[in-house]
Protein backbone atom coordinates (compact mmCIF):
# COMPACT_ATOMS: atom_id res chain seq x y z
CA UNK A 1 0.00 0.00 0.00
CA UNK A 2 1.32 3.45 -0.90
CA UNK A 3 0.37 6.87 0.35
CA UNK A 4 -1.97 7.81 -2.47
CA UNK A 5 -5.26 9.63 -3.00
CA UNK A 6 -4.88 13.15 -1.59
CA UNK A 7 -1.16 13.71 -1.15
CA UNK A 8 0.09 14.03 2.44
CA UNK A 9 1.13 17.46 3.68
CA UNK A 10 3.12 16.16 6.64
CA UNK A 11 4.79 12.94 7.78
CA UNK A 12 4.72 11.28 11.21
CA UNK A 13 6.73 8.16 10.60
CA UNK A 14 6.68 6.80 14.15
CA UNK A 15 3.64 7.16 16.40
CA UNK A 16 2.00 4.73 18.84
CA UNK A 17 -1.59 5.51 17.86
CA UNK A 18 -2.97 2.57 19.83
CA UNK A 19 -1.62 4.01 23.10
CA UNK A 20 -3.87 7.08 22.85
CA UNK A 21 -7.32 6.83 24.47
CA UNK A 22 -8.98 8.02 21.23
CA UNK A 23 -7.17 5.72 18.81
CA UNK A 24 -9.93 5.51 16.21
CA UNK A 25 -10.64 9.25 16.28
CA UNK A 26 -6.93 9.94 15.89
CA UNK A 27 -6.84 7.95 12.65
CA UNK A 28 -9.62 10.15 11.31
CA UNK A 29 -7.70 13.21 12.49
CA UNK A 30 -4.60 12.10 10.56
CA UNK A 31 -6.68 11.68 7.42
CA UNK A 32 -8.35 15.06 7.82
CA UNK A 33 -5.02 16.82 8.35
CA UNK A 34 -3.30 14.80 5.58
CA UNK A 35 -0.56 13.52 7.89
CA UNK A 36 1.05 10.36 6.50
CA UNK A 37 1.33 8.44 9.76
CA UNK A 38 3.02 5.17 10.56
CA UNK A 39 1.25 3.57 13.51
CA UNK A 40 3.88 1.41 15.15
CA UNK A 41 2.97 -1.48 17.45
CA UNK A 42 4.90 -2.84 20.41
CA UNK A 43 3.78 -6.48 20.27
CA UNK A 44 2.46 -8.73 17.50
CA UNK A 45 -0.74 -9.23 19.48
CA UNK A 46 -1.58 -5.59 18.78
CA UNK A 47 -1.36 -6.05 15.01
CA UNK A 48 -4.88 -7.30 14.13
CA UNK A 49 -6.79 -4.49 15.83
CA UNK A 50 -4.43 -1.79 14.54
CA UNK A 51 -4.61 -3.24 11.03
CA UNK A 52 -8.39 -3.40 11.07
CA UNK A 53 -8.89 0.13 12.40
CA UNK A 54 -6.63 1.63 9.74
CA UNK A 55 -7.83 -0.56 6.88
CA UNK A 56 -9.76 2.20 5.10
CA UNK A 57 -7.53 5.10 6.12
CA UNK A 58 -6.04 7.28 3.42
CA UNK A 59 -2.94 8.32 5.33
CA UNK A 60 -2.39 5.88 8.22
CA UNK A 61 -0.36 2.71 7.76
CA UNK A 62 0.37 0.15 10.46
CA UNK A 63 3.70 -1.46 11.33
CA UNK A 64 4.10 -4.91 12.88
CA UNK A 65 6.40 -4.71 15.87
CA UNK A 66 8.03 -6.37 18.84
CA UNK A 67 9.58 -3.63 20.95
CA UNK A 68 13.03 -4.46 22.36
CA UNK A 69 11.99 -3.16 25.77
CA UNK A 70 9.29 -5.86 25.89
CA UNK A 71 11.37 -8.76 24.63
CA UNK A 72 12.09 -10.12 28.11
CA UNK A 73 8.40 -10.85 28.55
CA UNK A 74 7.31 -11.27 24.92
CA UNK A 75 10.05 -13.20 23.07
CA UNK A 76 7.60 -16.06 22.55
CA UNK A 77 5.51 -13.76 20.35
CA UNK A 78 8.11 -14.04 17.58
CA UNK A 79 6.09 -16.95 16.24
CA UNK A 80 3.10 -14.64 15.96
CA UNK A 81 5.28 -11.95 14.38
CA UNK A 82 6.42 -14.39 11.70
CA UNK A 83 2.82 -15.47 11.09
CA UNK A 84 1.60 -11.89 10.54
CA UNK A 85 4.63 -10.60 8.62
CA UNK A 86 3.37 -11.52 5.12
CA UNK A 87 0.47 -9.09 5.72
CA UNK A 88 2.72 -6.22 6.82
CA UNK A 89 4.53 -3.83 4.50
CA UNK A 90 5.88 -1.87 7.48
CA UNK A 91 7.73 -3.27 10.50
CA UNK A 92 8.24 -1.57 13.87
CA UNK A 93 8.92 -0.90 16.50
CA UNK A 94 11.85 -3.31 16.50
CA UNK A 95 15.54 -3.04 17.35
CA UNK A 96 17.86 -3.06 20.34
CA UNK A 97 18.02 -1.20 23.66
CA UNK A 98 21.21 -1.40 25.75
CA UNK A 99 20.17 1.15 28.37
CA UNK A 100 20.66 -0.01 32.00
CA UNK A 101 16.99 -0.83 32.54
CA UNK A 102 16.88 -3.27 29.61
CA UNK A 103 20.45 -4.50 29.29
CA UNK A 104 19.71 -7.78 31.09
CA UNK A 105 17.53 -8.83 28.15
CA UNK A 106 20.06 -7.75 25.51
CA UNK A 107 20.97 -11.28 24.44
CA UNK A 108 17.29 -12.08 23.93
CA UNK A 109 16.84 -8.78 22.09
CA UNK A 110 19.59 -9.75 19.68
CA UNK A 111 17.98 -13.14 19.07
CA UNK A 112 14.66 -11.48 18.29
CA UNK A 113 16.16 -8.76 16.12
CA UNK A 114 18.12 -11.34 14.13
CA UNK A 115 14.94 -13.31 13.49
CA UNK A 116 13.05 -10.15 12.52
CA UNK A 117 15.71 -9.20 10.00
CA UNK A 118 15.98 -12.72 8.58
CA UNK A 119 12.23 -12.91 8.06
CA UNK A 120 12.13 -9.45 6.47
CA UNK A 121 15.07 -10.27 4.20
CA UNK A 122 13.42 -13.48 3.06
CA UNK A 123 10.20 -11.72 2.09
CA UNK A 124 11.79 -8.49 0.81
CA UNK A 125 10.23 -5.06 0.32
CA UNK A 126 9.72 -4.28 4.02
CA UNK A 127 10.22 -0.85 5.58
CA UNK A 128 11.49 -0.99 9.16
CA UNK A 129 11.48 1.68 11.86
CA UNK A 130 14.27 0.72 14.25
CA UNK A 131 15.02 1.52 17.90
CA UNK A 132 18.75 1.79 18.70
CA UNK A 133 19.19 3.24 22.19
CA UNK A 134 22.84 2.91 23.26
CA UNK A 135 23.18 0.22 20.60
CA UNK A 136 23.65 1.92 17.23
CA UNK A 137 26.78 0.00 16.26
CA UNK A 138 25.17 -3.29 17.27
CA UNK A 139 22.05 -2.44 15.27
CA UNK A 140 24.12 -1.56 12.20
CA UNK A 141 26.13 -4.77 12.54
CA UNK A 142 22.89 -6.78 12.61
CA UNK A 143 21.59 -4.88 9.58
CA UNK A 144 24.80 -5.53 7.65
CA UNK A 145 24.54 -9.26 8.38
CA UNK A 146 20.81 -9.76 8.23
CA UNK A 147 19.14 -7.23 5.93
CA UNK A 148 21.12 -6.23 2.83
CA UNK A 149 19.82 -2.87 1.50
CA UNK A 150 18.12 -4.42 -1.55
CA UNK A 151 15.98 -6.59 0.75
CA UNK A 152 14.47 -3.80 2.88
CA UNK A 153 14.63 -0.16 3.90
CA UNK A 154 15.52 1.05 7.39
CA UNK A 155 14.62 4.21 9.29
CA UNK A 156 16.51 4.87 12.52
CA UNK A 157 13.88 6.24 14.87
CA UNK A 158 14.95 8.89 17.43
CA UNK A 159 18.60 8.43 16.46
CA UNK A 160 21.03 9.48 19.21
CA UNK A 161 24.26 7.91 18.01
CA UNK A 162 27.54 9.56 17.13
CA UNK A 163 28.42 11.47 13.96
CA UNK A 164 30.51 8.50 12.82
CA UNK A 165 27.58 6.13 13.39
CA UNK A 166 25.29 8.51 11.48
CA UNK A 167 27.69 8.50 8.53
CA UNK A 168 27.88 4.72 8.60
CA UNK A 169 24.08 4.46 8.69
CA UNK A 170 23.66 6.94 5.86
CA UNK A 171 26.23 5.11 3.73
CA UNK A 172 24.21 1.88 4.00
CA UNK A 173 21.05 3.75 2.97
CA UNK A 174 19.30 4.38 6.29
CA UNK A 175 16.84 7.20 6.84
CA UNK A 176 16.43 9.12 10.11
CA UNK A 177 13.11 10.15 11.69
CA UNK A 178 13.38 13.32 13.78
CA UNK A 179 11.08 14.40 16.61
CA UNK A 180 10.73 17.61 18.59
CA UNK A 181 12.32 16.16 21.72
CA UNK A 182 15.54 15.45 19.82
CA UNK A 183 15.77 19.09 18.78
CA UNK A 184 15.75 20.25 22.40
CA UNK A 185 19.18 18.68 23.03
CA UNK A 186 22.13 20.74 21.67
CA UNK A 187 24.24 17.69 20.82
CA UNK A 188 21.37 16.10 18.92
CA UNK A 189 20.57 19.37 17.13
CA UNK A 190 24.15 19.48 15.90
CA UNK A 191 23.91 15.91 14.66
CA UNK A 192 20.58 16.49 12.91
CA UNK A 193 21.95 19.57 11.19
CA UNK A 194 24.54 17.36 9.45
CA UNK A 195 22.30 14.48 8.35
CA UNK A 196 21.77 14.06 4.60
CA UNK A 197 18.81 16.12 3.46
CA UNK A 198 17.40 13.29 1.35
CA UNK A 199 17.28 10.93 4.36
CA UNK A 200 15.22 13.08 6.72
CA UNK A 201 11.74 12.15 7.94
CA UNK A 202 9.72 13.48 10.85
CA UNK A 203 8.02 11.65 13.71
CA UNK A 204 6.28 12.37 17.00
CA UNK A 205 6.84 9.13 18.95
CA UNK A 206 3.59 10.09 20.61
CA UNK A 207 2.23 9.67 23.16
CA UNK A 208 5.68 9.46 24.79
CA UNK A 209 6.75 12.92 23.61
CA UNK A 210 4.71 15.64 25.28
CA UNK A 211 4.19 19.38 24.97
CA UNK A 212 2.78 21.46 27.81
CA UNK A 213 2.16 18.29 29.79
CA UNK A 214 0.05 16.60 27.11
CA UNK A 215 0.98 13.94 24.54
CA UNK A 216 1.60 15.47 21.15
CA UNK A 217 -0.46 14.31 18.21
CA UNK A 218 0.66 13.52 14.65
CA UNK A 219 -0.21 16.98 13.30
CA UNK A 220 2.38 18.39 15.71
CA UNK A 221 5.08 17.35 13.23
CA UNK A 222 4.35 20.71 11.60
CA UNK A 223 6.30 22.29 14.46
CA UNK A 224 9.16 19.86 13.93
CA UNK A 225 9.28 20.77 10.24
CA UNK A 226 9.51 24.44 11.22
CA UNK A 227 12.33 23.71 13.67
CA UNK A 228 14.20 21.62 11.11
CA UNK A 229 13.88 24.37 8.53
CA UNK A 230 15.31 26.90 10.96
CA UNK A 231 18.11 24.57 12.03
CA UNK A 232 19.14 23.90 8.44
CA UNK A 233 18.49 27.47 7.24
CA UNK A 234 15.79 26.62 4.72
CA UNK A 235 12.28 27.91 4.03
CA UNK A 236 9.60 25.93 5.86
CA UNK A 237 7.75 25.04 2.67
CA UNK A 238 10.94 23.65 1.12
CA UNK A 239 11.56 21.47 4.18
CA UNK A 240 7.95 20.26 4.26
CA UNK A 241 8.09 19.32 0.57
CA UNK A 242 11.42 17.55 1.07
CA UNK A 243 10.08 15.40 3.93
CA UNK A 244 7.11 14.25 1.87
CA UNK A 245 9.36 13.63 -1.15
CA UNK A 246 11.71 11.59 1.02
CA UNK A 247 8.78 9.44 2.14
CA UNK A 248 7.77 8.77 -1.45
CA UNK A 249 11.36 7.92 -2.37
CA UNK A 250 11.60 5.53 0.58
CA UNK A 251 8.41 3.70 -0.36
CA UNK A 252 9.36 3.52 -4.03
CA UNK A 253 12.84 2.25 -3.20
CA UNK A 254 11.48 -0.52 -0.98
CA UNK A 255 9.01 -1.55 -3.67
CA UNK A 256 11.71 -1.75 -6.35
CA UNK A 257 14.25 -3.54 -4.16
CA UNK A 258 16.93 -0.88 -4.77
Amino acid sequence: MKYTAEQPHLVDFHCHLDLYPDHEALIAECDQACVATLAVTTTPKAWPRNRDLAQTSTHVRVALGLHPQLVAARESEMLLFERYLPEARYVGEVGLDASPRYFRSFEAQERVFSRVLAACAEQGGKILTVHSVRAVSKVLNHLDRGLPPPRGQVILHWFTGTAAEARRAAERGCYFSINSQMLRVPRHRQLVSCLPADRLLTETDGPFVQAKGRPIRPSAVADTVTELASLRDEPVDVMATRIVSNLHALVASAASGR
